[in-house]
């Protein structure tokens, strides 16, 4: 088997829970309205995900808030501890070692050399008072870089990439718009070269004339680097222009995977059917 064919993250039977369940849901298979138990208060946001993602793809995920895709986003990228499952990178540790079972430190190793992410809210991704070479400077200095005028350069000719003004390097993020910051954290993201970025709802809240040049931004990257993505988004017009395959979330559960032209024209779940028919 060639690399091409082996996927460069495997999720398996990814779970993330909030409370301790109790009988009456039987950890996530007995009676829950959606996905949460009337009789404990537990939300099970993710059940027994399992999925993988191969290099150079853009693997897409839909569906309606509460589904469970960003708080498998933050389970992936160490915001949130996961309750149980397993995960392997092809890259680390010759896809052996379970990621969710790593220690603090080699999660930061992770964070810092193998994944970049892309929040909804860039306050969550940028330091709005660092300046936006200080903010991918940051990243660098996190990975162990310590030369001053490589990470200048490396800053400069990533802001050059995203289309913002080298002489605006110098400014805080908190002065841009939302599309600036966006890019901002696009650039910060991609600084260490990673093979795997996660880009959660990136687009939710700009403008359509912004929400297409950060579309065609990330496309653009996407060729360039050949660089595997996941992607969140609740918009199928985003999904249609980015995504490979495309895995449908429901109540915490997958619902359907496949090819992304296969889900929006032949889409099987009923569910999915009503996501596409909404887009027509």
């Amino acid at each position: 088997m060639n690399s091409e064919e082996q996927p460069i993250l495997s999720i398996r039977n990814l779970n993330r829970q909030f409370g301790s369940g109790c009988r009456e849901c039987g950890g996530g298979s007995g009676q829950l309205i959606k996905n949460y138990c009337l009789s404990c208060g537990t939300v099970y946001a993710c059940r027994d995900l399992s999925f993988d993602v191969f290099p150079g793809e853009v693997l897409g995920i839909v569906g309606e808030s509460g589904s469970g895709k960003s708080t498998l986003m933050k389970c992936l990228y160490f915001d949130q501890e996961t309750t149980g499952g397993e995960g392997y990178i092809s890259t680390y540790k010759d896809g052996n070692a379970n990621l969710f079972a790593q220690s603090s430190q080699e999660k930061r190793y992770i964070r810092n050399h193998l994944m970049g992410k892309v929040y909804q809210n860039p306050i969550l991704g940028l330091k709005m008072d660092f300046s936006s070479i200080g903010n991918i400077a940051e990243k660098l200095i996190s990975a162990g870089e310590r030369n001053a005028a490589g990470m200048e350069e490396r800053g400069m000719e990533l802001l050059t990439h995203v289309s913002i003004p080298v002489h605006r390097r110098k400014e805080a993020p908190r002065n841009f718009s939302g599309g600036m910051q966006q890019r901002v954290q696009i650039a910060k993201a991609l600084s260490n070269n990673p093979p795997i970025l996660l880009l959660d709802e990136v687009t939710t809240g700009l403008d359509l004339s912004v929400q297409a040049s950060v579309l065609d931004l990330i496309k653009g990257l996407q060729r360039e680097l050949g660089i595997s993505i996941i992607l969140v988004s609740h918009d199928l017009g985003v999904i249609r222009m980015l995504a490979d395959r495309t895995m449908v979330m429901l109540d915490g559960k997958v619902i359907e995977k496949g090819l992304t032209d296969q889900i929006l024209e032949d889409p099987q779940a009923a569910y999915t059917q009503q996501l596409v028919h909404s887009l027509l």
